[in-house]
């Protein structure tokens, strides 16, 4: 009879292979907020270039302004996700504790960083 602690082989490739699911999710999720917070960044930069200290009012929301909204939800989301891949990890190495450890989540912390430091640019008018 099997330990109750070892896992038979097609049971730990299905925890394997879910657990490159959530790596997988969360790579996609990471692809949607660099995309989001670099294009917000270049839209801002786009038109601080092309205003050269021109005011845009009587808009609602202008261009720097939408850039800026932009970053901030590429962080939202990149956040949500990393939360949320924390989480769905967390439950599936209590049941499978001999997984191998994943880069998905140092890629998402770095980016994360690299975001942070585009709305800050943004937000001190860099």
């Amino acid at each position: 009879m099997q330990n109750e602690r070892e896992l038979s082989p097609a049971t730990q490739l299905a925890y394997e292979r879910t657990s490159l699911a959530y790596d997988r999710t969360l790579m996609a999720w990471i692809r949607t907020a660099v995309s989001l917070i670099s294009f917000g960044f270049t839209l801002y930069k786009f038109f601080q270039i092309e205003f050269k200290g021109k005011s845009m009012h009587g808009q609602l929301v202008g261009p720097g302004e939408f850039g800026t909204l932009m970053i901030v939800t590429g962080l939202f989301a990149l956040g949500a996700s990393a939360m949320q891949y924390r989480w769905d990890r967390k439950s599936l190495l209590a049941q499978c504790p001999d997984l191998p450890r994943s880069m998905a989540g140092v890629v998402a912390g770095m980016i994360s960083v690299l975001g942070l430091i585009a709305l800050v640019a943004v937000l001190c008018r860099v």
